[in-house]
């Protein structure tokens, strides 16, 4: 994880995606024109929630979230993704 100068408002969490798999479970390499994008990763920032609703995930989180969830914005070189809380299915 790095430092960050972001801070996410309300219920927003910036998440960095981790990296596409490259290998299968039984140890086939997967091109990289056939690599999905994982919908996992580790929560990098978060708001101070909504007024009645504090945030249940905390920086260090690894998360799951939807296929079409938050926006990609590029901060140091690195890709992130911005998003609500609400678009974060689960915890693991």
């Amino acid at each position: 994880m790095s430092n960050l100068n972001i801070k996410p408002l309300a219920d927003r969490v910036l998440v960095e995606p981790l990296p596409a798999e490259t290998q299968t479970a039984s140890g086939l390499y997967i091109p990289d024109t056939a690599q999905e994008k994982q919908h996992k990763g580790t929560v990098v920032a978060v708001g101070n929630g909504k007024k009645d609703e504090p945030l249940t995930v905390k920086v260090g989180d690894t998360v799951l979230y939807g296929k079409y969830s938050g926006s990609e914005i590029k901060l140091d070189g690195k890709d992130y993704l911005m998003m609500r809380e609400d678009d974060i299915m689960a915890i693991i």
